[in-house]
């Protein structure tokens, strides 16, 4: 007699925690992270800090108590302390208290001992890094905002992030300001490297806080640790990040990660060497199939790097003689917060695999045959659930190109018992992807739809990562073509092979796959339901609103002040198609969305009334981009599910 398998609730699915900020301590012998609650209500976020041996050799030890939220954890260059940030507002042993809310600079033993407060910076600290061989802390340190209801204009001054150098061995108690780094002038400082020795930072800025949605610029500056000296090295790549430095026996390298060839391709890897005449920073990853993620500074060795290749993630080392990345490992599903101990020797991830959510691991780099070592279990709750059977797709489009996805079935069964309902959800991006990873999540609920009876079609069309270059700008212009293909070429793939049920299929998405789902919708009939979650109607209207403007504009083909049109981006909107749309819609969008601007859900919601298309239009007040309330979050889930129950019925569960 079968027995009925264990049925999830939407509080399971949001009432868990995930890890944040791994690193690997100097030595190798540590792993510092912190653990984070998926969903809250309360307007202050907690987390808490824990360590662990890096073998895995006794269980993680908890290091604050939970109550506030710190962060940020970085190894001093001893491996005896941590430096952190913290928003709790009781005092350490220097006996002085921070103001309640406001993140700053901590310290603590790795036995948990010794915590103190080390800065009292008004509008609080949002980044760190310990610098080597000195008692020196790099900090970016926030202005206050003392401009309360006045009016703002544009182009006038506004809070920025600002670097600032602290001297942990002289600053007694949080009262000593940091030094403040004056020649970066008014430039917001996003993110800073140290080199290996201490002496030099790269510090990647932009001219204001918020991106520049018209004229966007990203800019590099080295700082002279010592003297504070300033030199300006010019503009970077769209959307620069990750610095890494690495040292040829020559001479110090700088690489980093930015947007090839601009805002609408893909990522790639960067290289210049800061004290050449080198004419401009060379590509690394020009020509390769697979898409470069992150990169990880190793103080005695080059980078190492993730890779996405298709759904698995891959662990690389850049080869200083060649300056070309050797692959070390291939991991199934997510790897991220790639970290290493100062040989490269060890090394610390977030992983998700097919059957078990981001967990905290740590391997050893140069034996990739040795299987990785789990060091946190924080979803244990989940082990009493079964789950959707998960299998790699791999099909052809009708042009040929090599395209991958996944499909989960419903719980206790598999393709071979379909056809079943099927929901096609599709990723954000298009610059985005799915992994071979567990996928439980409101934004994305393909696990959730299996334990009430759906397939789920999780597909990877043209326009994303993990194939390269060439593969991700397919898209640019022609937006909602060929990715459009793909995704059908999938479902019909799944309709043959008796998997899914034709008169039963389902689509959505969140983000840019909530924009394919209302694409799909206004081009075929075959959908009896939709769910559009924070999804772009109008991509010219995108382009003068969202924060992403010059971006959107390079997708699309156009803003809309060009002319008096018709412009290119209308071929490409989904708004311009609604007269076609018969299928029911979900419309599901955060109120406060900067990204994908309300606007958008109002404008679809609107057309559809106007052509009588039967939809339901629903807004979660003070949200963005993504839901991060508890109650926001149960409420989709439940929603979707009901969306999808109400229009495409459900399959038994035996």
């Amino acid at each position: 007699m079968s027995v009925a398998p264990v049925r999830i609730t939407a509080e399971a699915v949001v009432d868990g925690v995930a890890p944040l900020d791994p690193v690997v301590s100097p030595d190798g012998h540590w792993v510092a992270y912190a653990v984070t609650a998926l969903s809250g209500d309360e307007p202050r976020p907690t987390s808490t800090l824990w360590v662990v041996p890096a073998d895995g050799t006794s269980p993680p030890r908890q290091l604050t108590d939970g109550t506030c939220r710190d962060h940020r954890p970085h190894w001093a260059p001893d491996s005896r302390q941590l430096y952190f940030l913290s928003d709790r507002a009781e005092a350490g042993e220097s006996g002085a208290a921070a103001e309640d809310g406001t993140p700053q600079l901590h310290r603590i033993n790795a036995d948990s001992s010794g915590h103190r407060v080390l800065t009292g910076v008004d509008g609080g600290v949002v980044d760190h890094l310990p610098l080597a061989g000195q008692a020196l802390v790099a900090v970016v340190v926030s202005d206050p905002d003392h401009r309360g209801s006045a009016p703002r204009v544009w182009g006038e001054p506004e809070p920025r992030d600002r670097l600032a150098l602290l001297d942990t061995g002289t600053a007694t108690r949080p009262a000593d300001q940091p030094i403040p780094i004056t020649g970066l002038g008014e430039h917001h400082v996003q993110e800073i490297s140290a080199r290996p020795d201490g002496l030099t930072l790269a510090v990647i800025t932009r001219p204001s806080p918020h991106l520049d949605p018209v004229h966007p610029r990203w800019e590099l500056h080295l700082v002279d640790t010592g003297t504070g000296k300033v030199q300006d090295l010019g503009a970077l790549g769209w959307d620069a990040h990750s610095p890494a430095w690495w040292h040829d026996d020559q001479r110090w390298h700088l690489s980093y990660l930015a947007m090839q060839p601009g805002p609408d391709g893909g990522q790639a890897v960067f290289d210049l060497i800061p004290d050449s005449e080198q004419a401009a920073p060379a590509d690394l990853t020009e020509g390769l199939d697979r898409c470069p993620l992150e990169l990880a500074q190793v103080a005695q060795g080059p980078p190492l790097a993730l890779f996405a290749h298709g759904l698995d993630t891959e662990i690389h080392r850049l080869d200083p003689r060649t300056r070309s990345f050797t692959r070390l490992a291939t991991v199934p599903g997510l790897l991220e917060s790639l970290t290493s101990d100062h040989t490269g020797a060890r090394v610390a991830v977030q992983a998700a695999n097919a059957t078990h959510p981001r967990e905290v691991y740590s391997a050893d780099a140069g034996d990739p045959a040795r299987p990785p070592t789990r060091l946190t279990r924080l979803r244990p709750e989940f082990e009493r659930f079964d789950w959707g059977a998960q299998k790699r797709l791999s099909y052809r489009a009708r042009d040929g190109l090599t395209l991958d996805g996944l499909l989960v079935t419903p719980v206790g069964t598999t393709p071979e018992d379909g056809p079943f309902p099927l929901v096609t959800w599709v990723h954000g991006g298009p610059y985005g992807r799915y992994m071979d990873q567990f996928t439980l999540d409101p934004h994305a609920p393909a696990q959730w739809l299996a334990h009430f009876g759906y397939a789920v079609f999780l597909p990877n069309p043209r326009g994303g990562e993990g194939h390269g270059q060439a593969f991700a700008e397919q898209v640019v212009g022609a937006l909602g073509a060929g990715e459009w293909d793909d995704i059908s070429d999938g479902i019909d793939l799944l309709v043959e092979r008796g998997v899914a049920d034709p008169v039963r299929l389902g689509i959505g998405g969140w983000s840019h796959g909530g924009t394919m789902a209302a694409w799909a919708v206004g081009h075929t009939d075959r959908f009896r339901a939709a769910v559009v979650g924070a999804g772009v109607t109008d991509w010219g209207m995108l382009a003068a609103t969202g924060e992403y403007g010059a971006s959107e504009a390079g997708l699309s083909g156009s803003v809309g002040w060009e002319g008096t049109g018709p412009h290119p981006h209308d071929a490409v909107s989904p708004i311009s198609f609604s007269s076609r749309m018969s299928t029911p819609v979900l419309i599901v969008h955060g109120e406060e969305d900067t990204n994908v601007p309300l606007s958008q859900a109002v404008y679809l919601h609107r057309a559809l009334r106007h052509y009588g298309v039967e939809q339901e239009f629903v807004v979660y007040p003070g949200a963005g981009h993504g839901l991060a309330r508890r109650d926001h979050q149960i409420d989709l889930l439940e929603r979707t599910r009901a969306w999808f129950d109400r229009w495409l019925g459900r399959a038994d569960v035996k």
